[in-house]
């Protein structure tokens, strides 16, 4: 009876070192297939490196690492460093908006809102009427062509012919007086690459008006017959629209001075289906491929 009972627990003790030898066998094969899957990689490939490391290879040569690193920038290759070019970048962009609210607030001190204008005043006459106060920079009168009043901005070349200006409030001109006020917006400067440069430019804009409100299903020949059999030969028409606005403009160069001048009576004709606003043109019709320095 007691040799059943050890042979017995000599079978137990056999079977616990059997699985405790598969465990061990186990545990190497893993250990081993896991030393030979890291053998075969490359421990100097830079994926190994986090984007913070960086030591001095003469400080501890006997460093593994053998990538030269780049001293100008600290980040990943593929990440480069880029702050310092847009700290650099966002402060020039300050300094020009702070330079361009400036500009702004200084052509604003020198301007004038003018209203109450008498439809037939063109813009010569009213830069005319307030030449006497300081010398007028630029302009420009605005509104519907179907009102009987309009209105304009005057820029001065100085603060002191504002406010000198400011005197005409009260001043007829053609039936009704106008009222003069101080601006609170300055005068939106047209491109100066659009400015006539020379003689022959600024006497091509004397031939020149520049029409807005045009209907976008017009085309460029319909509005060269309009102004042809209206006011003249026109010799240049430029029209332009974008998918942004719902009108189109154009700048139409006429043979003669005079046709230009026949054409600002077209302002509040339709053309289309809506009513064009007529104006002399500040900049002459470059023709297409001319270069602007």
């Amino acid at each position: 009876m007691a040799a059943v009972v050890d042979n017995s627990g000599e079978a137990v003790k056999n079977n616990d070192l059997a699985m405790e030898t598969a465990k061990s066998e186990s545990k190497e094969f893993s250990v081993q297939k896991l030393v030979d899957m890291f053998t075969k990689l490359n421990p100097l490939a830079k994926e190994f490196f986090p984007s913070s490391y960086h030591l001095n290879q003469t400080e501890k040569p006997d460093n593994f690492n053998q990538i030269p690193v780049n001293k100008q920038s600290a980040g990943n290759e593929n990440f480069p460093n880029k702050r310092s070019k847009n700290n650099f970048n966002q402060g020039r962009r300050r300094f020009n908006g702070r330079a361009f609210r400036a500009q702004r607030d200084d052509s604003t001190r020198r301007t004038v809102y003018v209203s109450d204008i008498d439809q037939i005043i063109t813009e010569e006459q009213l830069a005319c009427l307030f030449s006497n106060c300081g010398q007028v920079v630029d302009c420009r009168v605005c509104g519907d062509p179907h009102s009987v009043l309009h209105f304009a901005f005057v820029e001065f070349a100085d603060e002191e012919g504002a406010r000198t200006a400011l005197n005409l409030d009260g001043t007829m001109l053609g039936f009704y007086p106008v009222r003069v006020m101080p601006s609170k917006t300055a005068i939106l400067p047209v491109n100066p690459t659009f400015l006539p440069r020379s003689e022959d430019e600024r006497e091509m804009c004397t031939r020149t008006v520049y029409c807005t409100n045009i209907d976008k299903k017009v085309s460029q020949a319909e509005v060269k017959n309009f102004f042809e059999s209206t006011c003249g030969e026109v010799t240049r028409l430029r029209l332009l629209g974008d998918q942004v606005h719902s009108t189109r403009i154009a700048f139409v160069e006429f043979a003669m001075a005079e046709s230009a001048i026949f054409a600002l009576n077209c302002s509040g004709m339709v053309l289309g289906t809506q009513p064009i606003r007529v104006s002399p043109s500040k900049t002459p019709v470059k023709p297409r491929g001319t270069r602007l320095n």
